[in-house]
């Protein structure tokens, strides 16, 4: 672990006040950044596992977090991921070790697991089993839980199967806020019934019936979210519950908890200050592209300054060219990778505030910095 997610560089900014002067250019890290507790936790539980059990197949049933270097660097140490091609459950044999992420593995495919009698190490985060237990409540006391969430993501996936294993309770998953005003309008009796349910089919529990699953709402999230959009959200269904049933009666028709990730709300924190005491002629998120949290870390940057998402340091191609994440527009979609021109400015002093989400080691932040460095130096 030491070895392969250290930095001396970034150990050293870390005691400067997040700060790298090299000649013109001058970095700015945040209070709070990359690898969080949890994270730390579960990739040191896989790289233990791995020496542990030295003479067994160990398997992860998909990527450990989202991020591309920490899962290459599992696979080079012999971790079979059940994602990739050719690997199959159905493969797995009671003597085999299966380690399950920080996103958690759904009621299906753990019982599917524990069937095959095979050891398994747990490393999902406690963040999000803090939500399962809220969403078990909400089921037991017949509340739908509305998920703030990507219906495709590893951990809202399991989080809805808690759902459905907790009495057979009803879900419902919005990404968005506006995803989030549809449904409200329809609690408000503005919406149509059929297209609804053709809208959120992929995004709520097996017969889901609107007219039924809408009266006593429960509202969870993702813990990888924007905590400012699950807060406008919770408010739009407060509101729009609130007018249907009435303000004296709303505790029976609404529920909430936070369940955002403290450590995720940290890194939106700290970043949003660190924008707040200085002006940056650039931002650089670092992150993998398929993670919820750093996306989110970008979404917030670009309100204040020019931002690329990038992957690692090779995106870094050239002082003219940078390959960064293109966002999808407010849908779920598939976001992708483009090249940029001209993104590092010719000359002159330069400020560049550079973050990382939570699945993205110190070892990698500090490799952008000098790559930035090397690139600014003599432009």
């Amino acid at each position: 672990m030491s070895r392969d997610y250290h930095s001396e560089l970034v150990t050293r900014m870390r005691e400067t006040d997040g700060r790298h002067a090299v000649g013109r250019l001058t970095v700015h890290l945040p209070r709070e950044f990359g690898f969080c507790y949890g994270v730390d936790r579960a990739v040191d539980y896989a790289y233990q596992t791995r020496r542990r059990f030295p003479d067994r197949t160990v398997y992860l049933t998909g990527e450990i977090i989202h991020n591309s270097h920490v899962n290459d660097r599992l696979r080079e140490a012999g971790v079979r991921f059940l994602s990739d091609p050719g690997q199959r459950l159905e493969d797995v044999a009671a003597h085999d070790v299966v380690i399950l992420p920080a996103f958690g593995v759904s009621v299906s495919d753990l019982e599917r697991l524990e069937r095959r009698g095979c050891t398994l190490v747990d490393t999902t985060c406690g963040s999000v089993l803090n939500v399962w237990k809220n969403v078990r409540q909400y089921a037991r006391d017949g509340f739908t839980a509305v998920i703030h969430g990507k219906a495709r993501h590893e951990e809202t996936r399991a989080t809805a199967s808690q759902v459905l294993a907790a009495d057979g309770g009803a879900y419902l998953i919005v990404l968005d806020r506006d995803e989030a005003a549809e449904v409200c309008e329809y609690i408000g009796g503005r919406g149509d019934r059929a297209g609804f349910v053709a809208r959120f089919d992929d995004a709520s529990s097996p017969g889901f019936d609107p007219d039924r699953d809408l009266r006593r709402v429960g509202l969870a999230n993702q813990t990888t979210m924007l905590m400012s959009e699950s807060l406008a959200i919770g408010e739009m269904f407060r509101q729009a519950l609130g007018d249907r049933y009435g303000a004296a009666s709303l505790e029976k028709h609404y529920r909430a908890f936070d369940t955002i990730c403290s450590a995720t709300q940290d890194r939106q924190d700290a970043v949003r200050m660190l924008l707040g005491e200085r002006a940056f002629q650039l931002v650089i998120v670092i992150g993998g592209y398929n993670s919820s949290n750093t996306r989110n870390l970008a979404r917030i940057c670009a309100e204040r300054a020019p931002t690329y998402h990038i992957a690692g340091p090779s995106c870094l191609v050239s002082r003219d060219r940078i390959r960064h994440l293109l966002p999808a527009n407010g849908a779920e979609g598939r976001p992708r990778e483009v090249a940029a021109h001209g993104w590092l400015p010719p000359a002159g002093p330069l400020a560049v505030g550079v973050t990382a989400g939570a699945s993205t080691p110190d070892s990698i932040v500090g490799q952008v910095v000098t790559r930035l460095a090397e690139l600014a130096g003599g432009a």
